[in-house]
């Protein structure tokens, strides 16, 4: 009974708990665009609206959240390591900054930087699930494909046609993209609130205006750093072993794609992921800043009752 007062009062408990609410949030917010935003870059048929009338048309208005279940279990824990590793690599990286005052600017950007190749490890095999159930169809101009059940089914059939390579495919252009756009992220989101809001990120009582406006565009300062990456996150992700088309690599798909697209094609479905990603991390951060305050309160009201009572 004592274990979840004394997990909340450890600081991977807040943050775990807070990064939780915060990712699910996220997720629940954008994921019709994020749907959206994965077929735009692996398609060349069509507008964003054109694609969404022939998704909605031929497979329901459900199909928007196909796949959303692989992110949303992993979406806790995900969040706990992005954000408990951030809080420890900021201040890491910048010794000289007193405990009780905030990292430096220096300190959060690689502080990020670190956080997006370490949370990539988990993340990359999560994203290819979500990407093969979000490009799957009900059906072709001839036959009916077959369908997977969910997110286990398509990990198990991953596993079973190409192995633990195969779930893994895609790791190294995700740390490529996620590397710096974390960086940019976390250094985008305190260098905004502070603007938004003078000496919050020491004092920590910024608004829920500040949070929303500061989380959406480190999310869209991040997303515009590395989009044209994970473009080609998405091709390499999108193939298997019974896919037309097959890239030997990161380089070749890059090649590929342009010489037969155009550089356009590097920067298919910005619109639709810059918007998601300032709903999403706007979220996101409202989320987590306030699962945070709500924890520190609670520890505080329960530290007050504790000493009443030893008073008595």
């Amino acid at each position: 009974m004592e274990f979840w007062p004394e997990f909340l009062a450890s600081s991977w408990g807040k943050e775990f708990v807070a990064g939780g609410f915060g990712g699910t949030a996220g997720v629940i917010a954008g994921y019709p665009l994020d749907t959206l935003r994965v077929r735009q870059q692996h398609s060349n048929k069509g507008s964003a609206f054109q694609i969404l009338r022939r998704l909605v048309a031929s497979d329901g208005p459900f199909a928007l959240y196909r796949g959303m279940a692989a992110p949303l279990a992993s979406v806790t824990f995900q969040n706990a390591i992005a954000f408990q590793t951030y809080a420890i690599l900021s201040r890491a990286v910048d010794k000289n900054v007193a405990s009780d005052d905030p990292p430096s600017y220096r300190g959060v950007a690689l502080g990020g930087i670190g956080t997006g190749a370490i949370q990539s490890l988990l993340l990359s095999p999560v994203e290819l699930v979500k990407i093969r159930l979000q490009l799957q169809r009900k059906t072709t101009d001839q036959l009916p494909l077959t369908t997977h059940r969910g997110p286990l089914d398509v990990a198990r059939t991953i596993l079973r046609t190409e192995g633990w390579r195969g779930i893994y495919r895609g790791l190294a252009i995700t740390v490529l993209r996620d590397a710096p756009a974390h960086g940019v992220y976390f250094w985008t989101y305190e260098y905004m609130r502070e603007q938004f809001h003078p000496g919050c990120r020491k004092k920590g009582q910024e608004t829920f205006r500040t949070m929303l406006l500061a989380g959406g565009l480190a999310g869209v300062a991040s997303w515009i750093c590395c989009y044209p990456l994970d473009v080609i996150k998405t091709r390499i992700q999108a193939q298997s072993n019974s896919s037309v088309v097959k890239y030997s690599g990161i380089v070749d798909c890059f090649r590929r794609s342009v010489k037969e697209e155009g550089y356009n094609v590097l920067w298919r479905g910005l619109g639709t992921a810059v918007l998601r990603a300032f709903i999403v991390n706007g979220a996101i951060f409202t989320a987590y800043e306030t699962a945070l305050r709500c924890i520190f309160q609670s520890n505080d009201d329960n530290r007050a009752v504790v000493q009443a009572e030893n008073a008595l």
